[in-house]
């Protein structure tokens, strides 16, 4: 039997797991979202401007729903927007998840 705390992380994990990937056409758009909009401010590599870096090596053990948050709600007293208006919630898991992992990405 699994422990609580590994019961908890599992179910915590969940959400993320259900989210389907958007489609192709949709995936290229989140892609040039990411390298135009973010890139405004986290630079056109993602290598950090006004806002920070957005490598894998600057995100490493940041945990995802963190990240999503971040996204999702913006960051109070930075110039980093809210994008729940403009993004779903799969959006948003397939972004972090580019972000994190974008060798697996097609």
């Amino acid at each position: 039997m699994p422990s609580p705390a590994a019961l908890i992380l599992s179910l915590s994990l969940l959400p993320g797991l259900l989210l389907a990937a958007p489609p192709a056409q949709r995936q290229a758009e989140l892609r040039n979202l990411l390298y135009q909009d973010c890139g405004s401010c986290h630079g056109m590599k993602l290598t950090g401007g006004l806002g920070p870096a957005l490598t894998r090596d600057a995100l490493r053990g940041k945990p995802r729903e963190f990240l999503a948050a971040t996204v999702r709600e913006g960051r109070a007293g930075t110039p980093m927007p809210p994008w729940k208006q403009e993004l779903s919630d799969a959006d948003i898991a397939w972004l972090v998840e580019l972000l994190l992992n974008p060798e697996k990405q097609p």
